[in-house]
């Protein structure tokens, strides 16, 4: 089973100089950033593991996604 991770109900407000992303950009970054992640967390199987299940199931809806659309 995996863990949940809480976020705030409210996100940060954008700053002027942020820029506007994609949802599919964003979920690819998303990819880029774990697998980095995945990584870095080589001593912790527990962490590892997570961070690459979390990577997979972006890939499937990311995957998904450009099927359908």
């Amino acid at each position: 089973m995996s863990n949940v991770i809480p976020f705030p109900a409210r996100l940060r407000e954008p700053e002027p100089n942020d820029f506007d992303i994609d949802l599919f950009t964003a979920v690819d970054v998303a990819i880029r950033d774990l697998r980095d992640i995945a990584q870095r967390l080589r001593g912790d199987v527990t962490g590892q593991e997570q961070a690459e299940e979390c990577m997979l199931m972006l890939a499937r809806a990311l995957e998904s996604a450009r099927l359908s659309g």
